[in-house]
């Protein structure tokens, strides 16, 4: 420490003890005279108020004892980064893990190029017998056969008030929808049942009739029925696939006097019935089976009684 300031804090200890010196004399005093007006004596040594100056400087003491370790203080801001140090040794090979989870199931990568053909495998065992397929489509019409032989006479004596049959062709290709085919050309008309303007058979002996058609079609499907007054009885549908083909149908009905059959389209736009004069012809075909019993009793009884006259 410089010797300067050690003068100067001398000094104003100095100055202070000797203040402090006057002040103990005043308060002796004072309480001196108090203590007089009261009638009570109170002695004052001299002693007491005399200021000792201070002594001159004694020599340093030893150096005290080391204090206990203060508190620790804060934790001060972290110290820059220090230099990267030398990459160590390269350690062994670790224990492999557990395997992880399966993962969700990826998208559909894009489908690869087709592989090569591989050589055939062995024969395998011959499997079990399929169940039977469809039927196929019905051929076409076969020649027609020879005449079979003129068979005996029947018991009937009614001339040929039992006789029906027809059997008609068409003249022209893709009729309408929903009416009536005209099968325009007469190959047989026997009792001229069928009528060729109308297209419709109508029935004057009653009896068991056998229908059948067999109809041409090309370029269109084709939807064709037979009808019986008004209802239709059988419904045919034939594909149109590119070629010619043939449909065919047939069936048996009873018939009453003045009842009608015909052909006719039941479907729009399906009505591919084709002619061609030169190879190929749709024909329609009916005739009597056997006629009902009380008609051939009547018409015997009329034919006998012809004779008789």
């Amino acid at each position: 420490m410089p010797v300067g300031h050690n003068f100067s804090t001398v000094t104003i200890m100095l100055q202070m003890l000797v203040m402090l010196c006057l002040l103990l004399v005043v308060l002796s005093q004072t309480t001196y005279s108090s203590s007089k007006r009261g009638g009570r004596n109170i002695t004052v040594h001299s002693s007491q108020l005399v200021c000792s100056l201070p002594g001159p400087t004694g020599p340093a003491g030893n150096p005290g004892a080391p204090g206990s370790p203060g508190p620790a203080g804060p934790m001060g801001p972290p110290g820059k980064d220090g230099p990267d140090g030398n990459d160590g040794e390269r350690g062994e090979k670790g224990n492999g893990g557990d395997p992880g989870r399966t993962g969700n199931l990826g998208k559909p990568g894009v489908k690869g190029r087709e592989g090569v053909l591989g050589k055939a495998g062995p024969r395998g065992l011959k499997g079990l017998r399929g169940t039977p397929g469809t039927a196929g489509k019905r051929g076409h019409k076969g020649e027609l056969g020879d005449v079979g032989q003129q068979g005996a006479p029947g018991g009937c004596n009614c001339g040929s008030a039992a006789r029906s049959a027809f059997s008609v062709a068409v003249t022209k290709s893709y009729p309408k929808e929903r009416l009536p085919i005209r099968f325009s050309r007469i190959l047989l008309n026997e009792g001229d049942h069928y009528n060729t303007t109308s297209g419709k058979f109508v029935c004057v002996v009653p009896g068991v009739y056998y229908f059948t058609y067999d109809i041409t079609l090309a370029n269109k499907h084709l939807a064709i029925g037979l009808v019986h007054n008004g209802q239709y009885k059988i419904k045919t549908f034939d594909a149109n696939t590119g070629n010619h083909d043939v449909a065919s149908g047939s069936t048996v009905l009873h018939l009453q006097q003045s009842d009608q059959v015909w052909l006719q389209i039941f479907y729009s736009e399906q009505n591919g019935l084709f002619f061609d004069p030169f190879w190929t012809d749709s024909t329609f075909t009916g005739f009597l089976i056997y006629a009902d019993q009380n008609y051939l009793n009547e018409a015997e009884g009329k034919a006998n009684a012809r004779d008789d006259g």
